[in-house]
């Protein structure tokens, strides 16, 4: 049956992939959108702030970072299962798209796990200790930065990294970008990580640490990093006209 075979099992991966996904990002757009400016306007209400952490956040955080998981293993899964057959990362602009998309994906499951939920976790126990009439932790509003500046980069990631996860098999598949040689296809990679590595770096505080500065501009709120995301997006599009299409 078509269903069990390695194509239908394919198929299935991808169905599930894009339901984890929607989870994942649907919650990171509702964190940058909407928890992070609503929680800001309790101003000084510590007491309110640390209820809608505990019980709000707690839950959104814990379908965040198992979607992020779950979105990352089936998408690792698809790649084992179709490699064979469709993605020849760097022979192929469909493929160095995907490639592109898949880092950017990975990068952003790293930021989940590596970055936002240890900070979180702080912000979480705190919030429980604030609950509880214990002193407030002090290092609460570093860690909420740090969470703060990782979440927006993810933002960020976001808009390039659905558009070359969708434009594999509707943008970068079609004849004008059939052949544009493995030489094209790796300066377009090359470049595109290293653009997006200068900005993983800015977000972790590597470039000049975590407070506010101009290259902060695009985390500080999340209509700079949607902003940014755009900027950024159009600036892989427009290389990869230039280097991929013929």
């Amino acid at each position: 049956m078509e269903l069990f075979d390695r194509f239908g099992l394919a198929g299935g991966l991808r169905w599930l992939h894009v339901l984890a996904g929607i989870t994942w990002i649907g919650l990171l757009y509702y964190f940058n959108v909407v928890q992070v400016p609503a929680f800001a306007a309790y101003g000084d209400e510590a007491r309110a702030r640390s209820v809608s952490i505990n019980v709000l956040a707690r839950r959104a955080l814990d379908w965040f970072r198992w979607s992020a998981l779950t979105t990352l293993v089936l998408g690792l899964l698809i790649t084992g299962a179709t490699k064979d057959y469709y993605l020849d990362f760097f022979d192929r602009a469909n493929g160095a798209s995907i490639f592109i998309g898949m880092i950017f994906g990975i990068t952003m499951a790293a930021n989940v796990w590596m970055v936002i939920w240890p900070q979180q976790r702080v912000i979480l126990a705190n919030a429980a200790g604030v609950l509880a009439d214990q002193p407030a932790d002090p290092g609460a509003a570093a860690a909420g930065r740090k969470a703060l500046l990782a979440s927006r980069q993810n933002l960020i990631f976001s808009i390039p990294m659905l558009w070359f996860m969708v434009a594999t098999s509707h943008f970068y598949a079609v004849a004008a970008f059939a052949d544009p040689g493995s030489g094209a296809i790796w300066t377009f990679i090359l470049i595109a990580l290293a653009l997006g590595a200068v900005l993983e770096l800015n977000a972790l505080g590597v470039l000049g640490g975590n407070g506010p500065s101009a290259l902060r501009w695009p985390y500080e709120n999340h209509r700079n990093a949607i902003i940014t995301g755009f900027v950024f997006w159009a600036v892989l599009w427009l290389l990869s006209e230039l280097l991929l299409g013929s």
